[in-house]
C-alpha cells in the first residue's frame, strides 16, 4: 500500500494554511461542523475540518469514507472559481475521494 494512500493524501506543507482557515470558518462551515460532522455525529463517522488533501484544503474530509464535503461560499462565485473547483474535484475523485459540494446559503 502506498504511503500516500495510507495518509489519505495528507499534505503537511499546507498545514499552516489549514490552521488559519479553521480559525476563520464561514458561518455555513461552522454550522455544518457544529451540528452535523463534529464528534462523529454523522452515523459515527469521524470528519476532519480544513484538511490538507493533495494540493488543496478540503473543508471537511472523512478518511474512512474517502469523502470530501465542500461548502462553497461567495469566493466560489468569483471569476475562474468554477473552473478551479472542477479541476480540484477531478483531482480528488481521481485519488479515490467522493466530493459533495453545497452552496453555503
Amino acid at each position: 500500500m502506498s504511503n500516500q494512500y495510507e495518509n489519505h493524501y495528507y499534505n503537511k506543507r499546507l498545514q499552516p494554511y489549514a490552521s488559519k482557515l479553521r480559525k476563520r470558518m464561514t458561518r455555513a462551515e461552522v454550522c455544518l461542523w457544529k451540528y452535523v460532522l463534529r464528534a462523529s455525529r454523522l452515523n459515527g463517522y469521524a470528519f476532519h475540518r480544513q484538511r490538507p488533501v493533495l494540493r488543496y484544503i478540503a473543508d471537511f474530509m472523512c478518511k474512512e469514507l474517502m469523502l470530501v464535503i465542500e461548502a462553497d461560499g461567495l469566493s466560489h462565485q468569483w471569476e475562474g472559481a468554477v473552473e478551479r473547483d472542477a479541476v480540484r474535484q477531478k483531482h480528488s475523485e481521481e485519488a479515490g475521494f467522493t466530493v459533495l459540494r453545497f452552496d453555503d446559503s
